[in-house]
């Protein structure tokens, strides 16, 4: 039977150290996009860098189109950004023959315009290089050693590179499985492209939890395709040698994963059969991936953050900050530190 369930899977470290709140407030989430281009400064495109507050993409999106006059369509955005949280993110309107509306008419309790610029072309998904994180844990409980010696492990050998729940939200995977499963129809072209990113991302998922619990999410296999850190550049890897293991050691080198979808899947040798063993029971959800006529990809199975920081407020509050590359999720990282819960004691 398919995997139509979100588990908890398996963390690198093991159990995590502590407990804490997360989000009590928007601003102990902050996230601030970084674009992999510098704008023109000319172009029928306005680029336009929103500071959001408990507001999700979609709707800022729609505000942007009522206020420049302008169908849904003309506006863009690289990528979703988290609702409860605190987020810089970039939009483009298409103004075509219209004239640049007056933008600061669009600040309120939760959006403030930071600035707008003008840009030959629509901003395309996925046009970010990087988001840096500024993450507030309240209400530590826990050994504040364990938590150090954690956050050390993290910065010097990363985190397993999952989808995070955001990815899956309240029911995507049901409505995924509704949808390519059992033939119901999606018209909303914005939901359909949810739901098929959540079905291929749980397929990486469990391939990157089975290698995570063989301790080989951070090392290379025979048969496997890397990834240039840094870069989506992608080469095979025929058999493991002295050059692989320092590259990978040095971060330099990420084994990947399969984002499932039509052509061939280039891994090979014992990557491929572990692989086939993580997905036995996919067949369905491979299937149905192939057929909506997704490319198939790879994604890196290990992220590294940079710029990693952290400070101890006091005995109850610790404040991280580091930058991922685009694509990658900050839940990935708190996950390996903390679980989520109630107010505790504070840390020993």
């Amino acid at each position: 039977m398919p995997t139509t369930e979100i588990r908890d899977w398996p963390r690198a470290g093991g159990e995590p150290p502590c407990r804490a709140r997360l989000r009590l407030a928007a601003a102990d989430f902050q996230v601030a996009e970084v674009l992999n281009f510098a704008p023109s400064g000319e172009g029928q495109h306005v680029l336009v860098q929103i500071r959001k507050r408990n507001a999700n993409t979609e709707w800022v999106a729609g505000r942007l189109a009522r206020l420049a006059g302008v169908s849904r369509r003309a506006v863009a955005y690289a990528g979703l950004k988290d609702r409860h949280a605190l987020t810089d993110q970039w939009f483009s309107v298409d103004l075509a023959g219209r004239e640049e509306p007056r933008w600061a008419l669009l600040n309120d309790e939760q959006i403030t315009m930071l600035q707008h610029v003008r840009h030959q072309r629509k901003l395309r998904h996925g046009a970010v290089a990087a988001n840096r994180f500024r993450i507030t844990l309240r209400d530590l409980q826990g050994s504040r050693d364990a938590i150090v010696r954690s956050l050390t492990e993290i910065a010097a050998r990363g985190v397993p590179n999952y989808f995070g729940v955001q990815r899956f939200g309240r029911d995507n995977i049901r409505q995924a499985a509704a949808m390519l499963l059992q033939g119901r129809r999606v018209r909303d072209r914005f939901k359909r492209g949810i739901y098929l990113s959540a079905a291929r991302s749980l397929l990486f998922n469990e391939v990157l939890a089975l290698r995570v619990t063989e301790g080989l999410w951070d090392r290379a296999l025979a048969g496997d395709v890397m990834m240039l850190e840094g870069s989506h550049s992608i080469f095979p890897c025929p058999e493991v040698d002295a050059g692989i293991v320092r590259r990978m050691a040095e971060g330099d080198l990420h084994a990947t994963g399969p984002l499932w979808g039509r052509g061939d899947n280039p891994c090979r040798g014992a990557a491929a059969i572990l692989e086939e063993r993580a997905l036995a029971t996919e067949g369905a959800w491979r299937r149905a991936l192939e057929a909506a006529g997704l490319k198939f990809q790879r994604r890196a199975l290990r992220v590294l953050p940079r710029d990693f920081q952290w400070q101890f407020v006091d005995d109850r509050c610790l404040v991280l900050s580091f930058r991922l590359p685009g694509g990658c999720y900050a839940t990935s990282v708190l996950r390996e530190l903390a679980r989520e819960g109630e107010t505790p004691p504070a840390v020993r």
